[in-house]
Protein backbone atom coordinates (compact mmCIF):
# COMPACT_ATOMS: atom_id res chain seq x y z
CA UNK A 1 0.00 0.00 0.00
CA UNK A 2 1.31 4.00 -0.59
CA UNK A 3 3.28 4.78 2.10
CA UNK A 4 1.80 8.30 1.58
CA UNK A 5 -1.66 7.79 1.91
CA UNK A 6 -3.32 10.26 4.17
CA UNK A 7 -5.87 9.77 6.90
CA UNK A 8 -8.03 12.06 8.92
CA UNK A 9 -10.35 11.29 11.90
CA UNK A 10 -13.32 13.18 13.22
CA UNK A 11 -14.79 12.21 17.30
CA UNK A 12 -18.27 11.97 18.20
CA UNK A 13 -18.97 12.06 22.26
CA UNK A 14 -16.75 11.62 24.91
CA UNK A 15 -13.38 11.66 26.00
CA UNK A 16 -12.99 8.30 26.49
CA UNK A 17 -13.98 7.97 22.23
CA UNK A 18 -11.10 10.57 22.23
CA UNK A 19 -8.58 8.41 23.60
CA UNK A 20 -9.50 5.94 21.53
CA UNK A 21 -9.62 7.80 18.44
CA UNK A 22 -5.90 9.18 19.32
CA UNK A 23 -4.69 5.16 19.61
CA UNK A 24 -6.42 4.11 16.45
CA UNK A 25 -4.61 7.00 14.67
CA UNK A 26 -1.22 6.16 16.17
CA UNK A 27 -1.71 2.59 14.70
CA UNK A 28 -2.39 3.85 11.25
CA UNK A 29 0.95 6.20 11.53
CA UNK A 30 3.08 3.12 12.77
CA UNK A 31 1.63 1.60 9.01
CA UNK A 32 3.43 4.98 7.32
CA UNK A 33 0.12 6.78 6.87
CA UNK A 34 0.52 10.63 7.68
CA UNK A 35 -2.38 12.11 9.95
CA UNK A 36 -4.09 15.09 8.62
CA UNK A 37 -6.96 17.41 10.09
CA UNK A 38 -10.33 16.02 8.81
CA UNK A 39 -11.22 19.43 6.75
CA UNK A 40 -8.22 18.27 4.76
CA UNK A 41 -8.65 15.81 1.32
CA UNK A 42 -7.62 12.99 2.80
CA UNK A 43 -8.13 9.12 1.34
CA UNK A 44 -9.34 7.71 4.41
CA UNK A 45 -11.49 9.51 6.73
CA UNK A 46 -12.13 7.13 9.88
CA UNK A 47 -15.31 8.48 12.08
CA UNK A 48 -15.51 7.53 15.69
CA UNK A 49 -19.24 7.32 15.90
CA UNK A 50 -21.40 7.90 19.84
CA UNK A 51 -24.75 6.78 20.33
CA UNK A 52 -25.67 8.50 23.72
CA UNK A 53 -28.24 10.70 22.22
CA UNK A 54 -30.49 10.25 18.68
CA UNK A 55 -28.73 14.15 17.72
CA UNK A 56 -25.42 12.27 17.75
CA UNK A 57 -26.77 9.54 15.18
CA UNK A 58 -27.78 12.14 12.94
CA UNK A 59 -24.59 14.17 12.80
CA UNK A 60 -22.90 11.04 11.29
CA UNK A 61 -24.64 11.15 8.07
CA UNK A 62 -23.81 14.99 7.96
CA UNK A 63 -19.92 14.13 8.76
CA UNK A 64 -19.70 11.93 6.05
CA UNK A 65 -21.20 13.99 3.28
CA UNK A 66 -18.64 16.67 4.51
CA UNK A 67 -15.93 13.89 3.98
CA UNK A 68 -16.92 13.21 0.88
CA UNK A 69 -17.52 16.61 -0.37
CA UNK A 70 -13.67 16.72 0.04
CA UNK A 71 -12.87 13.41 -1.54
CA UNK A 72 -15.44 11.74 -3.05
CA UNK A 73 -13.48 8.79 -4.19
CA UNK A 74 -12.02 8.77 0.00
CA UNK A 75 -12.24 5.29 1.84
CA UNK A 76 -14.71 5.72 4.61
CA UNK A 77 -14.57 3.81 7.96
CA UNK A 78 -17.42 4.28 10.95
CA UNK A 79 -15.96 2.80 14.32
CA UNK A 80 -17.09 3.21 18.07
CA UNK A 81 -20.69 3.10 19.61
CA UNK A 82 -23.25 3.36 16.98
CA UNK A 83 -20.85 1.57 14.85
CA UNK A 84 -21.32 -1.43 17.10
CA UNK A 85 -24.96 -0.85 17.98
CA UNK A 86 -26.16 -0.38 14.21
CA UNK A 87 -23.54 -1.43 11.79
CA UNK A 88 -26.11 -2.45 9.39
CA UNK A 89 -27.43 1.48 9.37
CA UNK A 90 -24.32 3.07 9.30
CA UNK A 91 -23.33 0.45 6.46
CA UNK A 92 -26.43 1.61 4.49
CA UNK A 93 -25.25 5.20 5.06
CA UNK A 94 -24.23 6.29 1.28
CA UNK A 95 -20.38 6.58 1.09
CA UNK A 96 -19.55 4.35 3.98
CA UNK A 97 -17.03 1.77 3.07
CA UNK A 98 -16.52 -0.05 6.28
CA UNK A 99 -17.72 -0.54 9.62
CA UNK A 100 -15.99 -2.19 12.82
CA UNK A 101 -17.19 -3.14 16.31
CA UNK A 102 -16.10 -2.88 19.35
CA UNK A 103 -13.22 -4.87 19.54
CA UNK A 104 -12.14 -4.72 15.82
CA UNK A 105 -11.91 -0.93 16.03
CA UNK A 106 -8.42 -1.71 17.40
CA UNK A 107 -7.05 -3.35 14.58
CA UNK A 108 -8.57 -1.26 11.89
CA UNK A 109 -5.46 -1.10 9.65
CA UNK A 110 -5.54 -5.24 9.32
CA UNK A 111 -9.91 -4.80 7.58
CA UNK A 112 -7.74 -2.37 4.65
CA UNK A 113 -6.71 -4.20 1.94
CA UNK A 114 -6.81 -1.82 -0.49
CA UNK A 115 -9.06 1.59 -1.14
CA UNK A 116 -11.56 1.03 -3.34
CA UNK A 117 -14.96 2.56 -2.69
CA UNK A 118 -17.63 -0.43 -1.85
CA UNK A 119 -20.79 -0.39 -3.33
CA UNK A 120 -22.40 -1.66 -0.16
CA UNK A 121 -20.38 -1.06 3.48
CA UNK A 122 -18.98 -4.08 4.86
CA UNK A 123 -19.36 -4.38 8.39
CA UNK A 124 -16.91 -6.39 11.13
CA UNK A 125 -18.81 -6.68 14.22
CA UNK A 126 -18.87 -9.14 16.92
CA UNK A 127 -21.66 -9.72 19.33
CA UNK A 128 -21.26 -7.45 22.48
CA UNK A 129 -21.64 -10.64 24.69
CA UNK A 130 -18.48 -11.40 23.58
CA UNK A 131 -16.37 -8.90 24.06
CA UNK A 132 -13.96 -9.14 27.01
CA UNK A 133 -10.74 -7.85 26.21
CA UNK A 134 -9.90 -4.55 26.95
CA UNK A 135 -7.71 -2.54 24.61
CA UNK A 136 -5.61 0.11 26.23
CA UNK A 137 -5.76 4.06 24.97
CA UNK A 138 -4.85 7.29 25.46
CA UNK A 139 -4.11 10.48 23.43
CA UNK A 140 -1.69 12.91 23.38
CA UNK A 141 -0.53 15.71 20.36
CA UNK A 142 -4.11 16.45 19.90
CA UNK A 143 -4.39 19.06 22.68
CA UNK A 144 -2.81 20.32 25.42
CA UNK A 145 -4.29 17.81 28.33
CA UNK A 146 -4.30 14.17 27.72
CA UNK A 147 -6.92 11.79 28.00
CA UNK A 148 -5.96 8.07 29.29
CA UNK A 149 -8.23 5.42 29.46
CA UNK A 150 -8.28 3.28 32.29
CA UNK A 151 -11.66 1.22 32.51
CA UNK A 152 -14.17 0.11 29.77
CA UNK A 153 -17.53 -1.13 29.78
CA UNK A 154 -20.68 -1.19 32.14
CA UNK A 155 -22.32 -3.61 34.40
CA UNK A 156 -25.06 -1.45 35.57
CA UNK A 157 -28.61 -1.62 34.04
CA UNK A 158 -29.79 1.87 34.01
CA UNK A 159 -32.96 2.08 31.63
CA UNK A 160 -32.53 4.78 29.50
CA UNK A 161 -28.57 3.81 28.60
CA UNK A 162 -27.24 1.72 25.70
CA UNK A 163 -23.64 2.37 26.89
CA UNK A 164 -23.57 -1.73 28.16
CA UNK A 165 -24.79 -2.95 24.76
CA UNK A 166 -22.24 -1.10 23.05
CA UNK A 167 -19.45 -1.55 25.51
CA UNK A 168 -19.91 -4.40 27.19
CA UNK A 169 -19.03 -5.41 30.40
CA UNK A 170 -17.07 -3.74 32.81
CA UNK A 171 -13.18 -4.28 32.67
CA UNK A 172 -9.91 -2.59 33.63
CA UNK A 173 -6.77 -1.98 32.54
CA UNK A 174 -4.24 -3.27 34.71
CA UNK A 175 -2.64 -1.29 37.41
CA UNK A 176 1.06 -1.49 35.55
CA UNK A 177 -0.14 -0.71 32.50
CA UNK A 178 -2.19 2.34 33.71
CA UNK A 179 1.42 3.34 35.28
CA UNK A 180 3.43 2.81 32.23
CA UNK A 181 1.30 4.95 30.24
CA UNK A 182 0.42 7.66 32.62
CA UNK A 183 4.60 7.71 32.80
CA UNK A 184 4.81 7.93 28.30
CA UNK A 185 2.79 10.87 28.59
CA UNK A 186 4.48 12.68 31.40
CA UNK A 187 7.83 12.44 28.86
CA UNK A 188 5.48 14.38 26.26
CA UNK A 189 5.40 17.38 28.14
CA UNK A 190 1.98 17.37 28.68
CA UNK A 191 1.27 19.02 32.14
CA UNK A 192 -2.36 17.27 32.53
CA UNK A 193 -3.98 14.19 32.52
CA UNK A 194 -7.90 13.65 32.35
CA UNK A 195 -8.70 9.96 33.68
CA UNK A 196 -11.61 8.59 31.42
CA UNK A 197 -13.39 5.03 31.34
CA UNK A 198 -17.22 4.13 30.81
CA UNK A 199 -17.79 3.97 34.54
CA UNK A 200 -14.32 4.64 36.51
CA UNK A 201 -15.18 4.38 39.99
CA UNK A 202 -15.81 0.29 38.95
CA UNK A 203 -12.24 0.35 38.47
CA UNK A 204 -10.43 -2.71 39.15
CA UNK A 205 -13.09 -5.24 37.97
CA UNK A 206 -12.05 -7.37 35.16
CA UNK A 207 -8.29 -6.20 35.42
CA UNK A 208 -6.39 -9.85 34.56
CA UNK A 209 -9.80 -11.06 32.67
CA UNK A 210 -11.87 -12.28 36.07
CA UNK A 211 -14.55 -10.65 37.06
CA UNK A 212 -13.34 -9.81 40.80
CA UNK A 213 -11.74 -6.58 41.50
CA UNK A 214 -8.15 -6.99 41.35
CA UNK A 215 -7.34 -3.09 42.60
CA UNK A 216 -10.04 -0.38 44.10
CA UNK A 217 -10.14 3.09 42.48
CA UNK A 218 -8.55 4.34 45.47
CA UNK A 219 -5.62 2.36 44.83
CA UNK A 220 -5.05 2.98 41.69
CA UNK A 221 -5.07 7.20 42.27
CA UNK A 222 -2.61 6.57 45.54
CA UNK A 223 -0.45 4.82 42.81
CA UNK A 224 -0.78 7.62 39.74
CA UNK A 225 -0.31 10.28 42.31
CA UNK A 226 3.33 9.05 42.57
CA UNK A 227 3.86 8.81 38.79
CA UNK A 228 6.79 11.49 38.33
CA UNK A 229 6.43 14.65 35.58
CA UNK A 230 2.52 14.34 36.32
CA UNK A 231 1.72 18.04 37.09
CA UNK A 232 -2.38 17.45 37.38
CA UNK A 233 -5.00 14.88 37.26
CA UNK A 234 -8.24 15.26 36.40
CA UNK A 235 -11.11 12.81 36.95
CA UNK A 236 -13.78 13.01 34.17
CA UNK A 237 -16.73 11.70 35.74
CA UNK A 238 -17.68 9.30 38.38
CA UNK A 239 -20.65 7.55 40.20
CA UNK A 240 -22.03 8.85 43.82
CA UNK A 241 -22.65 5.39 44.55
CA UNK A 242 -18.27 4.95 43.97
CA UNK A 243 -17.03 7.89 45.01
CA UNK A 244 -15.89 7.10 48.32
CA UNK A 245 -14.69 9.55 51.53
CA UNK A 246 -11.42 7.87 51.19
CA UNK A 247 -11.29 8.88 47.72
CA UNK A 248 -12.02 12.39 48.33
CA UNK A 249 -9.83 12.90 51.12
CA UNK A 250 -7.31 11.36 48.85
CA UNK A 251 -7.68 14.05 46.33
CA UNK A 252 -7.52 17.20 48.73
CA UNK A 253 -4.64 16.01 50.10
CA UNK A 254 -2.68 15.05 46.91
CA UNK A 255 0.02 15.61 44.98
CA UNK A 256 -1.55 15.78 41.41
CA UNK A 257 -5.23 15.38 42.00
CA UNK A 258 -7.06 18.55 41.39
CA UNK A 259 -9.97 20.20 42.98
CA UNK A 260 -12.12 19.43 40.28
CA UNK A 261 -15.22 16.16 40.46
CA UNK A 262 -18.11 15.46 37.93
CA UNK A 263 -20.51 13.82 39.39
CA UNK A 264 -23.22 12.03 37.22
CA UNK A 265 -26.47 12.82 39.47
CA UNK A 266 -29.96 12.61 36.26
CA UNK A 267 -32.58 13.34 38.45
CA UNK A 268 -33.31 15.13 41.73
CA UNK A 269 -36.26 13.23 42.24
CA UNK A 270 -35.89 9.72 44.16
CA UNK A 271 -38.85 8.31 42.17
CA UNK A 272 -37.47 8.78 38.84
CA UNK A 273 -33.83 8.03 40.39
CA UNK A 274 -35.93 4.75 40.97
CA UNK A 275 -37.42 4.30 37.44
CA UNK A 276 -33.63 5.02 35.79
CA UNK A 277 -32.14 2.13 37.93
CA UNK A 278 -29.77 4.24 38.93
CA UNK A 279 -27.55 2.84 42.53
CA UNK A 280 -27.71 5.38 44.82
CA UNK A 281 -30.79 7.95 46.04
CA UNK A 282 -30.44 11.96 46.45
CA UNK A 283 -29.25 12.30 50.45
CA UNK A 284 -26.14 10.25 48.87
CA UNK A 285 -25.80 12.34 46.42
CA UNK A 286 -25.74 15.37 48.44
CA UNK A 287 -23.56 13.52 51.15
CA UNK A 288 -21.21 13.47 48.42
CA UNK A 289 -21.23 16.91 47.88
CA UNK A 290 -21.04 18.26 51.37
CA UNK A 291 -18.22 15.79 51.67
CA UNK A 292 -16.33 17.38 48.76
CA UNK A 293 -16.79 20.60 49.82
CA UNK A 294 -15.71 20.58 53.42
CA UNK A 295 -12.35 18.97 52.05
CA UNK A 296 -11.95 21.32 49.31
CA UNK A 297 -14.24 24.50 49.59
CA UNK A 298 -12.73 25.46 46.31
CA UNK A 299 -13.68 22.56 44.31
CA UNK A 300 -15.48 23.07 41.17
CA UNK A 301 -18.34 20.25 40.97
CA UNK A 302 -20.25 19.06 37.60
CA UNK A 303 -23.21 17.65 37.44
CA UNK A 304 -25.02 15.52 34.46
CA UNK A 305 -28.85 15.88 34.84
CA UNK A 306 -31.45 14.18 32.30
CA UNK A 307 -34.90 15.86 31.28
CA UNK A 308 -38.11 14.91 30.18
CA UNK A 309 -37.48 10.79 31.56
CA UNK A 310 -40.67 9.14 31.08
CA UNK A 311 -43.14 9.73 34.40
CA UNK A 312 -41.65 13.13 34.68
CA UNK A 313 -44.16 15.20 35.69
CA UNK A 314 -43.59 19.21 36.06
CA UNK A 315 -43.76 18.61 39.60
CA UNK A 316 -41.13 15.79 39.59
CA UNK A 317 -39.00 18.26 37.35
CA UNK A 318 -39.26 20.67 39.67
CA UNK A 319 -37.92 18.51 42.31
CA UNK A 320 -35.12 18.50 40.08
CA UNK A 321 -34.80 21.78 39.21
CA UNK A 322 -35.05 23.11 42.80
CA UNK A 323 -32.66 20.79 44.33
CA UNK A 324 -30.07 21.96 41.66
CA UNK A 325 -30.54 25.34 42.61
CA UNK A 326 -30.08 25.16 46.56
CA UNK A 327 -27.01 22.31 45.94
CA UNK A 328 -23.43 23.66 46.09
CA UNK A 329 -22.47 22.66 42.62
CA UNK A 330 -20.51 24.65 39.88
CA UNK A 331 -22.04 23.93 36.44
CA UNK A 332 -24.78 21.15 34.73
CA UNK A 333 -24.54 19.32 31.84
CA UNK A 334 -28.07 18.85 30.34
CA UNK A 335 -29.45 16.24 28.15
CA UNK A 336 -32.64 15.83 26.85
CA UNK A 337 -34.30 12.56 27.24
CA UNK A 338 -34.19 10.44 23.72
CA UNK A 339 -35.73 7.33 23.49
CA UNK A 340 -32.87 4.65 22.42
CA UNK A 341 -34.01 1.00 21.16
CA UNK A 342 -33.44 -1.77 23.39
CA UNK A 343 -33.36 0.12 26.54
CA UNK A 344 -36.24 -0.87 29.58
CA UNK A 345 -37.17 3.18 29.61
CA UNK A 346 -38.14 3.04 25.69
CA UNK A 347 -41.78 0.94 26.95
CA UNK A 348 -42.03 3.03 29.62
CA UNK A 349 -45.71 5.40 30.15
CA UNK A 350 -45.41 8.69 30.66
CA UNK A 351 -43.92 9.75 27.93
CA UNK A 352 -43.03 13.95 27.68
CA UNK A 353 -43.76 15.64 24.95
CA UNK A 354 -40.70 16.81 23.05
CA UNK A 355 -41.57 20.65 23.27
CA UNK A 356 -41.90 19.84 26.82
CA UNK A 357 -38.38 18.30 27.15
CA UNK A 358 -36.69 21.60 25.34
CA UNK A 359 -38.25 23.87 27.69
CA UNK A 360 -36.98 22.03 30.58
CA UNK A 361 -33.61 21.68 29.14
CA UNK A 362 -33.79 25.24 28.49
CA UNK A 363 -34.53 26.13 32.30
CA UNK A 364 -31.67 23.85 33.65
CA UNK A 365 -28.91 24.91 31.09
CA UNK A 366 -30.24 28.76 32.24
CA UNK A 367 -29.41 27.59 35.58
CA UNK A 368 -26.24 26.00 34.65
CA UNK A 369 -24.82 29.59 33.51
CA UNK A 370 -26.08 30.93 36.61
CA UNK A 371 -24.56 28.31 38.50
CA UNK A 372 -21.29 28.73 36.32
CA UNK A 373 -20.97 32.87 36.95
CA UNK A 374 -22.06 32.66 41.01
CA UNK A 375 -19.07 29.46 41.42
CA UNK A 376 -16.54 32.29 39.05
CA UNK A 377 -17.63 35.03 41.35
CA UNK A 378 -16.37 33.22 44.68
CA UNK A 379 -12.85 32.72 42.69
CA UNK A 380 -12.58 36.28 42.44
CA UNK A 381 -9.24 36.94 44.29
CA UNK A 382 -7.94 34.09 44.57
CA UNK A 383 -4.45 33.18 43.46
CA UNK A 384 -4.60 30.23 41.54
CA UNK A 385 -2.70 28.29 38.41
CA UNK A 386 -3.63 28.25 35.01
CA UNK A 387 -2.63 25.53 31.94
CA UNK A 388 -3.06 28.01 28.93
CA UNK A 389 -4.09 26.14 25.77
CA UNK A 390 -2.85 26.29 22.49
CA UNK A 391 -5.52 28.36 20.53
CA UNK A 392 -5.27 32.15 19.48
CA UNK A 393 -8.94 33.25 19.66
CA UNK A 394 -9.20 36.45 18.43
CA UNK A 395 -6.26 37.78 20.30
CA UNK A 396 -6.94 35.91 23.20
CA UNK A 397 -5.79 32.63 25.23
CA UNK A 398 -7.69 30.66 27.23
CA UNK A 399 -6.55 28.27 30.39
CA UNK A 400 -8.21 26.20 33.18
CA UNK A 401 -7.26 26.69 36.89
CA UNK A 402 -6.97 23.36 38.93
CA UNK A 403 -10.60 24.19 39.99
CA UNK A 404 -11.91 24.53 36.31
CA UNK A 405 -12.32 28.19 35.67
CA UNK A 406 -12.03 29.17 32.36
CA UNK A 407 -9.53 32.65 32.22
CA UNK A 408 -8.04 34.08 29.60
CA UNK A 409 -5.99 37.02 28.77
CA UNK A 410 -4.24 38.64 25.84
CA UNK A 411 -2.53 36.11 23.26
CA UNK A 412 1.15 35.37 23.95
CA UNK A 413 2.59 31.83 22.47
CA UNK A 414 4.86 31.30 24.77
CA UNK A 415 2.49 31.07 27.29
CA UNK A 416 0.75 28.14 25.25
CA UNK A 417 1.39 24.49 27.50
CA UNK A 418 2.45 26.52 30.42
CA UNK A 419 1.46 26.42 33.96
CA UNK A 420 1.12 30.24 35.52
CA UNK A 421 0.70 31.43 38.90
CA UNK A 422 -2.51 33.88 38.45
CA UNK A 423 -4.59 36.02 40.06
CA UNK A 424 -8.25 36.12 39.33
CA UNK A 425 -9.68 39.80 38.53
CA UNK A 426 -12.88 39.83 36.68
CA UNK A 427 -15.93 38.11 34.51
CA UNK A 428 -15.49 39.82 31.41
CA UNK A 429 -18.90 40.01 29.21
CA UNK A 430 -17.77 36.49 27.77
CA UNK A 431 -18.15 34.70 31.23
CA UNK A 432 -14.71 34.63 30.85
CA UNK A 433 -12.30 35.33 34.23
CA UNK A 434 -9.71 38.14 33.33
CA UNK A 435 -6.55 37.54 35.50
CA UNK A 436 -3.09 39.10 36.64
CA UNK A 437 0.37 37.43 36.50
CA UNK A 438 1.55 36.67 39.76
Amino acid sequence: MNTQKKVAFYTLGCKLNFSETSTIARSFEKENFTRIDFDQKADIYVINTCSVTENADKRFKTIVKNALKKNEDAFLIAVGCYAQLKPEALADVNGVDLVLGASEKFNVTSYINDLSKNDIGEVHSCDINDVNIYNSSFSYGDRTRAFLKIQDGCDYKCTYCTIPLARGISRSDTLSNVLKNAAEIASKNIKEIVLTGVNIGDYGKGENGDKKHEHTFLELIQNLDTVKGIHRIRISSIEPNLLTNDAITFVANSNSFVPHLHIPLQSGSDKLLGLMKRRYRRKTYTNRVLAIKEKMPNACIGVDVIVGFPGETDELFLETYNYLNELDVSYLHVFTYSERPNTEAIAMGGVVPINVRKKRSKMLRGLSVKKRRSFYETQIGNQLTVLFEQENKNGFIHGFTENYVKVKTEWKEELVNTLQKVKLTTIDKDGDVLVEFV
